[in-house]
């Protein structure tokens, strides 16, 4: 798997299907209080046959961005383009059309499914709400969507109930890509799964990646998987992204001390070391208002009128204006930071 990534980070074309320009959610004040920032001011773009990697802690906000990105989530500021096509000021019908580009595959297949419409009605639920396909023709879709997931076209008669947590997972893929999307939202897609049956969906979406030309946000906590699946990773601390690069650079050299920490608490296949690691452990969580190493995650770039992110390799970009010291001086290029 970890080849077959390799390669697969080789081979993005040029241009972009999706473009974030400092997208900004805050929900409302509660009881006196002033408004919380959940994501703050995120610039990414993905490319076409490209998969962006968005990782960071429970409540960085990970799920927020993707919502945002889809327009589940109503945003603050900022910009999402999607295919050269500026979705923030979309309303009603035009925003419709444009959601048979983008589609979502949550978190929790057990609870992503209707439990009392059988795989066809689910499957063919988008077909009928775009009208991509005649009446007619919607079985023979279902069924090839169904084998297109690895999946008998037979089982489109049951119920999500009858089915393991994986095979509902691949329900829940060929839902989306029923009327062939552009772009796919995978909010921790195999979070929920065995490791065994995460291998197995990671391979899935890596082949029909390949066949379909699809681009992939792939929002998880867990960077082992974003490393065999990701071409780019992008981190997220507290709303904001701290560090975005290909995601050989960023895994191999973190220019950031937050994507450390995060690196740091990835287990190791060897005993000795995880043993070693787990007597002094990384924290838990990092409180909003902490400035582990010398950087400043709370910069205010517009009134202090510096760049956001500081570029220290072709590519790869920081929000600190310091490199750790152990960093390779081979790859970083020089800055105001040096």
């Amino acid at each position: 798997m970890a080849e077959d990534a390799t390669e697969r980070k080789t081979d993005v074309r040029a241009g972009q299907v999706l473009e974030v320009n400092g997208l900004t959610v805050e929900f409302g004040a509660r009881h006196g209080r002033a408004p919380v920032r959940a994501v703050d001011r995120a610039t990414f773009t993905v490319g076409p046959g490209e998969t962006l990697g968005l990782v960071g802690q429970s409540g960085s906000g990970k799920t927020t961005t993707g919502r945002a990105v889809l327009q589940l989530q109503k945003s603050t500021a900022g910009s999402v383009k999607l295919l050269g096509r500026d979705l923030t000021g979309m309303r009603g019908g035009e925003l419709r059309a444009m959601r048979r580009h983008m589609q979502f595959v949550q978190q929790n297949p057990y609870s992503s499914l209707h439990p009392r419409r059988t795989v066809e009605q689910i499957i063919a639920e988008p077909l009928e709400v775009h009208r991509t396909v005649p009446p007619q023709d919607r079985r023979a879709r279902v069924a090839e969507l169904l084998e297109m997931v690895n999946l008998e076209p037979k089982v489109m008669s049951r119920y999500p109930h009858e089915f393991s947590g994986g095979q509902r997972q691949r329900i829940v893929i060929a839902r989306a890509l029923a009327v062939h999307p552009d772009f796919v939202v995978c909010d921790e897609a195999v979070s929920a799964l065995d490791v065994r049956t995460q291998a197995q969906i990671v391979r899935l979406l890596h082949d029909l990646q390949e066949k379909l030309g699809l681009s992939y946000l792939f929002i998880a906590h867990d960077l082992a998987i974003v490393r065999d699946v990701a071409h780019r990773v992008a981190v997220m601390y507290s709303g904001q992204i701290v560090e975005l690069g290909p995601s050989a650079l960023v895994y191999a050299r973190p220019g950031h001390s937050y994507t450390r920490t995060l690196l740091d608490a990835v287990p190791v296949p060897d005993p000795v070391r995880q043993r070693e690691r787990l007597r002094h452990p990384p924290p838990d969580h990092l409180p909003a208002d902490s400035r582990p190493g010398p950087c400043v995650f709370g910069d205010d770039h517009e009134k202090t009128g510096t760049e956001p992110m500081h570029e220290i390799a072709p590519g790869h970009r920081i929000s600190c204006r310091f490199l750790p010291d152990d960093f390779e001086p081979t790859t970083a290029l020089r800055a105001d930071h040096e």
